[in-house]
């Protein structure tokens, strides 16, 4: 008889997509059985609600299960999570990927239910680096952890702690047994990419571990950045973007807002000015990249042409790729002490926020139209070329690799397209 399924449910970041496959290596290590794992999000209120919401009906579905509860919003605040009548065990983020985390008490041991260190006081990350993600066509490298940034309306420091970097010949190893098993796409990730080898000795630069990867392991077709700041783009990574074809034509900014006077309230470290800055010194080098980009609408003391710079923002810097977050107040933030927006206020900018997304990502897809593009299979029948833009096709074509698809036409939200040679495409 087999046993009961332990079942991973994540919310949030690509970070915790890629720590939920830590938590499954670690729960099967330790010999976990009929459990629920909740790996949280912070970002948002919303995302706590989620949540909650999700492990109530976890309770009513799988009575007899075992329910644990990690990520940031349980770093940030076990004690609510701890008070939940449906909750066993309350996890750190610094604790879910540790070695016997999820190991059955000893019958005579006093039960724990909540095991959440200070964040602040970790010092190490990619101690538990693994080879890919269970069911993805692609795999994450985490290279990164934490921020030592202090946005105004952000509390994930307070939930993956101060900023630490992973060694540069560790990720290179982990990249390089990554290739070996076939992967077509690595993508580095962490909470602030950027920033990474700050904390490294002689303090190296994201673009030289980019180049480092790129040189060292040249059987990896295609390597990809995940969310960067624009405060941050080094030189040597601005040099691999113009001349490493195998770097992915994408980046998503972490831009927040359009308006100079809501950037500073935000404390932000970069102006409008900078942000248009960087996306034409970009193109200048690198013609085909795309640019998405996560905005906030209806921040604190937001006049409507505040809003309207923000907006008019996604048009100057022809950005393709909208991530819109209404503000929500999240407590111990200083954004959650500033004069607040009417509900409705924000709910409305964040809609038209979106429309502009839309009526963006409709551009962007009219330009592909008639092209050739190298894609990534996701799925069966969708791929994702190399800027980033999902494709559904026709033809069969292996999860995993790379095929050359002729664009027909789209649909408002991907293009669409025939499969041009079953081979990997050059």
């Amino acid at each position: 008889m087999s046993k009961p399924d332990v079942d991973i449910v994540t919310f949030g970041c690509r970070l915790n997509a890629y720590e939920s496959e830590v938590i499954r290596k670690r729960a099967t290590e330790d010999g976990l059985t009929d459990a629920v794992v909740f790996n949280t999000c912070a970002v948002t209120g919303e995302a706590v609600r989620q949540a909650r919401q999700a492990i109530r009906k976890a309770r009513r579905e799988r009575p007899g299960a075992k329910l644990i509860v990690t990520g940031c919003a349980a770093q940030i605040d076990p004690a609510a999570f701890a008070g939940m009548t449906e909750v066993d065990l309350v996890l750190g983020n610094a604790e879910k990927s540790q070695a016997g985390a999820y190991k059955p008490l000893a019958p005579d041991a006093e039960p724990v239910r909540v095991r959440v260190n200070d964040i602040m006081s970790v010092r190490e990350t990619a101690g538990h680096l693994i080879d890919g993600l269970k069911d993805r066509a692609r795999a994450f490298v985490e290279v990164q952890n934490g921020c030592d940034h202090r946005c105004t309306f952000c509390v994930i420091p307070y939930g993956r702690g101060n900023s630490r970097s992973a060694a540069a010949g560790e990720v290179v190893e982990q990249v390089r047994r990554l290739a070996a098993q076939g992967y077509q796409e690595v993508v580095l990730t962490g909470v602030d990419v950027t920033s990474w080898g700050a904390d490294l000795p002689g303090q190296p630069t994201l673009g030289q571990l980019v180049s480092r990867i790129l040189k060292l392991v040249p059987e990896l077709p295609r390597l990809r950045l995940s969310s960067i700041d624009a405060a941050e783009i080094d030189p040597d990574l601005m040099r691999c973007l113009a001349e490493e074809p195998r770097l992915m034509p994408y980046l998503h900014l972490s831009l927040q807002a359009g308006d100079d006077m809501i950037l500073k309230r935000m404390k932000r470290r970069h102006s409008r000015a900078d942000a248009l800055r960087l996306v034409r010194e970009v193109r200048a080098v690198r013609p085909d990249t795309a640019f998405g980009a996560d905005l906030i609408a209806g921040f604190p003391t937001e006049t409507e042409e505040m809003f309207a710079n923000t907006l008019a923002l996604v048009e100057e810097a022809d950005l393709a790729f909208l991530h819109v977050f209404p503000f929500s107040p999240r407590p111990g933030t200083p954004a959650a002490r500033m004069p607040q927006l009417p509900r409705q206020v924000v709910k409305e900018r964040a809609a038209r926020l979106r429309q502009a997304g839309e009526a963006a990502l409709q551009r962007h897809l009219d330009r592909q139209v008639g092209r050739t593009l190298s894609a990534l299979v996701e799925r069966d029948g969708v791929a994702r070329a190399e800027d980033f833009t999902e494709i559904a096709f026709d033809g069969g074509a292996p999860v995993g690799g790379v095929v050359a698809l002729q664009v027909t036409g789209h649909d408002g939200k991907r293009v669409l397209a025939q499969l041009r040679v079953l081979e990997a495409a050059e």
